[in-house]
């Protein structure tokens, strides 16, 4: 890479991304002789990132640069890749020199060329994929791969080896870095924040993973905040404030921030070195300390801010333009080099001026000197184990899951709150696996009924403590349930948790689980890539407790009323996708058991958190789980002959008002067949085509059968029943769901303003039955008449009635 040119300088001179270097840390450790090698090492880091965006033969400039060597599309990320491979180089030294265990993580958006350039130069590149062979034959390949049809993306995806964090969508790589590093004691975490990246909401909150690192029993994140001055064509907030309030900032969220700025080459390796080791050093001595004090306390740990030129490297100017520096050098920083000569001129000498013939021998394999650089085996970054975390998983150590059974001698006879015995199966879990389980939560762990996990591990907390705390703050600075009202940070922790090897829950209110929706998006994605890439191993599949329902939701209002989340999970690719309903606590039990052994999926449980009917002895909820869908004998009568009705559920309180409906139905008419369906795995719905849980149309049909009325009662929105089941046979399905209409309405009141009600049901019940269409008036009105009565009950005593809140299955 040469050294930039004088240009104009801003007009504070503190924020200046040019000149020799400006460092907090003093020092030169670097000999002359490895200046010159890290140097060189850096242009073949630029050579490769130039390559990978602009070139699809001559790879190594044997002869002059045509046009025909150029992408006809060019595509790629120029402006962060320069410091990305700068840092890298840098961490590399310190790798080799003290054999730390390292694993790199880009937050700066499609910075991958920047991390695919020295995980080639390391060698792991071609190891894993061998067409990418290091020879000029794979170097081809290499380039051409990147951003062109059937190659990869700009970022580091799934595909780039050390990567466990892509970066196309920013705000996560402190949250994903924190996760990797929980319970790694050896494992430094070096996280890229871009200042793009920074202004986000996400990476904001996550600045408080300072407070969340034991450093006796956690690794350390070591952020790098890559300060290069412009987004895709603004300039950042961070890189515009002076250096005083960026300092204070830091150091608020509990950071030692350790400055290293310019553009000068040779000093700002230098200043880097110093920087890096210095920080090394210091994250080592705090964990030192308290290790051997066996005393967790809350460092200021330490962290660099690297301000360097955008697109650094890039020449100064084209067609007028400015480039390096400046947004311009964002992307592309070239972008007409096929057709216009003077581009191509400019874009071969600044390739040229790398001199890849002093980087790269005849064959186009780095040259020793330089290849010795890298650290060896494991210990490369890009093929460290922590970043292809499934080598390291091991399996839980379940308890049986059985043994937390509530006892159900009948149906629908008794009432008990469906979360408390999962949270007593959690603590027996994380007992038994107290170096690699985790509960993860929104500061709702005891909202959401699993306080129990409690009694295994407290509240991890290593901020400040008042007295007050002893009296039920279940706080300690070797909790492992992890609470911070960010569901964000939360998701991010788990997320690099399991990318890592290990496994955990999280749990969180319905309505706002939407703030990970993006998050969710992208983990998705992920494992959909991996199940792709035979050298992926699985990791523990992502489990979310999705609770505080809708449907329980009379104190908190319209706000808190959103089913909407499950509707984001079946966008996603069957492969990796799961939803469950489990309708009491022994059926959440054993689904909860299933997901924490299951791989590679993301699994979503709704359940509840308050009192709820009990329908299944552990055994009925066993088989009924495993099966995922089954008609429920014992509140069915059609035993022998077919149905007038079908009558289905999926969720607690849809399925408590339908089980009513079918009472008062049978009430009634006596002789009307109903036949009574359960819903627990969502996907069952689907045909076996399209999702792997999926039921064959023949066994759909037995089910529901062929052409009689199906009234489907639904936790969710109720479309989403409908895109699960349209290629079905039977038109005749009728699905009754939230539709937007509550407030601050008793549970009852709610379930009528969106028809899910027992009467609502019932009434449509008759209307659907062609021979009850006439005979069925008089039970429409008293159905109706029930309606007016609980309504008004609702608004004259603020509660349901009796009648309602005792409803037990009579039959």
């Amino acid at each position: 890479m040469t050294s930039s040119v004088a240009v104009e300088e801003p007009t504070s001179l503190s924020l200046s991304a040019y000149g020799k270097a400006r460092s907090t840390v003093q020092g030169s450790p670097l000999t002359s002789e490895e200046l010159s090698k890290t140097q060189a090492y850096w242009r073949a880091c630029t050579y490769l990132a130039l390559g990978m965006i602009y070139l699809q033969e001559n790879a190594l400039l044997k002869e002059p640069l045509k046009p025909e060597h150029i992408k006809n599309r060019l595509l790629g990320h120029w402006g962060s890749s320069p410091g990305l491979s700068f840092v890298y180089i840098h961490l590399n030294r310190l790798i080799k020199k003290l054999d730390l265990d390292t694993i790199f993580m880009a937050g700066p958006g499609h910075g991958a060329p920047g991390v695919l350039a020295p995980g080639y130069l390391e060698g792991t590149y071609s190891e894993i994929y061998p067409d990418k062979s290091e020879d000029e034959l794979g170097l081809h390949a290499f380039f051409k791969q990147f951003s062109f049809p059937g190659g990869i993306g700009s970022h580091c995806t799934p595909e780039t080896p050390g990567s466990i964090h892509e970066g196309g969508e920013l705000g996560y790589v402190l949250s994903h870095a924190c996760g990797a590093a929980f319970d790694n004691p050896d494992l430094i975490v070096a996280a890229v924040v871009g200042d793009g990246e920074s202004e986000t909401g996400p990476l904001a909150t996550s600045w408080h993973i300072s407070k969340f690192l034991n450093p006796i029993r956690d690794g350390a994140v070591l952020p790098i905040l890559h300060l290069n001055g412009y987004k895709i064509n603004n300039p950042t907030l961070l890189a515009r404030i002076t250096h005083e309030e960026l300092e204070s900032l830091l150091r608020g969220y509990g950071w030692t921030p350790y400055f290293v700025e310019g553009s000068d080459p040779d000093t700002m390796h230098q200043a880097m070195a110093a920087t890096v080791e210095h920080c090394v050093g210091e994250i080592q001595s705090v964990q030192r300390e308290c290790r051997a004090s066996g005393v967790a306390r809350r460092p200021r740990w330490p962290m660099i801010v690297l301000r360097s030129p955008k697109g650094w490297g890039a020449p100064q100017q084209a067609g007028g333009h400015r480039l390096e520096g400046f947004w311009r050098a964002h992307q592309v920083p070239l972008t007409d080099v096929k057709k216009n000569p003077e581009q191509l001129r400019i874009l071969e000498k600044w390739m040229r001026d790398q001199k890849p013939e002093e980087l790269f021998d005849q064959q186009g394999k780095l040259i020793p000197e330089l290849k010795e650089l890298a650290p060896a085996g494991n210990r490369r970054m890009s093929a460290n184990p922590h970043a292809n975390g499934g080598v390291l998983k091991r399996a839980l150590r379940l308890p049986d899951f059985s043994s937390y059974a509530l006892k159900v001698d009948r149906p629908g006879s008794i009432e008990a709150e469906n979360v408390p015995p999962l949270g007593n199966f959690l603590r027996d879990v994380m007992k038994s696996n107290m170096d690699s389980f985790r509960v993860f939560g929104p500061d709702e762990t005891t909202s959401n009924k699993l306080q129990a996990v409690y009694q295994a591990a407290k509240k991890f907390w290593i901020a400040e403590y008042f007295p007050e705390d002893q009296d039920g703050g279940e706080l300690a600075s070797d909790g492992r349930v992890i609470e911070m009202l960010s569901e964000h940070t939360m998701e991010g922790m788990l997320e690099g948790y399991l990318l890592t090897g290990r496994s955990g829950f999280f749990s969180s209110y319905e309505a706002f689980v939407h703030v990970i929706d993006s998050m969710f998006n992208q983990h998705a994605k992920w494992l959909s890539i991996c199940n792709h890439l035979s050298w992926r191993q699985k990791i523990a599949s992502l489990n979310l407790l999705i609770t505080s329902t809708v449907w329980r939701q009379d104190h908190n209002g319209f706000t808190h009323q959103d089913p909407g989340f499950l509707d984001v999970v079946l966008n996603k690719s069957a492969a990796v996708t799961r939803i469950y309903l489990p309708p009491d606590a022994n059926c959440l039990l054993s689904v909860a058991n299933h997901c924490l052994r299951s791989e590679n999926y993301i699994n979503v449980i709704v359940s509840d958190k308050q009192l709820h009917l009990q329908y299944l002895n552990m055994d009925s909820a066993i088989t009924h789980c495993t099966k995922g869908i089954g008609i429920w004998d014992w509140a069915s009568n059609d035993q022998g002959g077919e149905p007038d009705l079908v009558m289905a559920s999926a969720g607690d309180i849809p399925t408590q008002e339908a089980l009513a409906a079918t009472v008062l139905l049978r009430q009634e008419f006596p002789d009307v067949k109903i036949r009574f369906i359960n819903v627990v795995d969502l996907f069952k719905l689907q045909p076996s085509t399209e999702h792997p849980h999926g039921l064959t149309d023949a066994d759909f049909d037995s089910l529901f059968t062929a052409d009689k009325p199906i009234i489907f009662n639904f936790h969710g929105y109720p479309w989403l029943i409908h895109r699960l089941t349209y290629a079905r046979k039977n038109k005749s399905l009728h699905v009754r769901g939230y539709k937007e209409k509550g407030n601050i309405n008793t549970p009852m009141e709610l379930a009528m303003n969106n028809e899910i009600d027992r009467f609502s049901l019932a009434i449509d019940a008759i209307d659907r039955i062609p021979r009850l269409q006439n005979a069925g008036g008089h039970a429409k009105e008293k159905f109706r008449n029930a309606q007016i009565a609980c309504r008004a009950h609702a608004y004259k005593h603020g509660i349901d009635s009796p009648e309602i809140t005792g409803w037990r299955w009579p039959l």
